[in-house]
Order: C-alpha cells, then structure tokens, then sequence
C-alpha cells in the first residue's frame, strides 16, 4: 500500500543523505521524493511516498524517528491530507494538433509556458489522477518529453477549531 510520509528535519548538509540511505540500506523503495525549506531556513520539510505493507510502513517511520537530524515524522495517512503534484509535459504540435493541445490544457487548467513551431510546454498541478488523465489524452498527440516533480502533502487542519484556541472576536461596527 502507498503511504505519504511527512518528515521534518533539520536544513544541514547531509541530512537528506541520511534518509535516503535509511531506505536503500534497508531495501525500501521511495517512489518519490521532495524536500524543501520552510519559513524557517534552518528547516527543511521532506515529503517521501514509499510503499509497503503495515509492518514495514511502522519499521520505517521507526527508523526515520531515529535518525538526529528528524525533528518529527508524519505519515499522513494516518490523517486527512491535501497532496499535489505538477508536471511539466512537453508535446509534439504539428499545425493541426496545436487547437488540440490547447483545448486539453484548458480543460485541466494547465498552462502552456513554452512554445515553439514543433512543441508546447504545458504546466500542470494535481493530484495523480489529474496528471495520469492529462498524460493519457496527450499521448495521441505525441509527448517528446515529461518532467514531474513528485508529490508534496500537507495535513488539513482540523474544521473544528481546538478548545485551547481563542476565537476570533467579531468587529463591532
């Protein structure tokens, strides 16, 4: 089963090395793989999706609990989460093929943000769903090349806001 991992960890040299290497010393697949600061600069979010049954799931999150420069591990299907993926996708337009082209960017509101006489460049956000779908219907037309950047995930908060909270007060006007 596919889970989404949330690790954050400390913005140091080698710190991704050290997941990484927790995954391939351990014969553990990453499926794919995003890291980036956050506010903080000195801390980087990293958001793996690896795959595996309950057993090898818990070794993992185990692990990557371990190692010193995590500072907290989310699997985020333990929980409601908003995951994306974008996807750069470069197609053959040949005169008759580019209203085509345009059409299917439209209608998955893709952007198309390179052009030249024998190819677009579309830009597209999703889930992996609405990448797969875009994919397929411009494999007709003929894709040169893909570029896709994995997924990223962040836990939805909760509707309800938290009993240690204070709510807002309302303006009196």
């Amino acid at each position: 089963m596919e889970h989404l991992i949330a690790v954050t960890l400390e913005n140091k040299s080698g710190s991704l090395s050290r997941v990484a290497g927790l995954f391939s010393g351990r014969g553990f697949n990453i499926e794919s793989l995003s890291v980036a600061p956050t506010l903080d600069p000195t801390v980087s979010m990293m958001t793996i999706v690896t795959s595996g049954d309950e057993r090898i799931i818990e070794q993992i999150l185990k692990q990557l609990n371990k190692i010193i420069d995590v500072i907290k591990v989310v699997d985020l299907n333990e929980s409601d989460a908003v995951s994306r993926e974008t996807a750069l996708i470069k197609v053959h337009t040949r005169s008759d093929d580019r209203d085509e082209a345009l059409r299917i960017a439209g209608i998955f509101r893709a952007n198309v943000v390179d052009s030249s006489p024998a190819s677009y460049t579309i830009e597209v956000t999703g889930d992996v769903q609405k990448i797969q779908a875009i994919i397929q219907l411009l494999q007709p037309l003929g894709i040169k090349e893909i570029v896709r950047t994995g997924r990223i995930a962040v836990a939805r908060e909760s509707l309800r806001p938290a009993a240690s909270q204070p709510r807002p007060l309302a303006k009196v006007t």
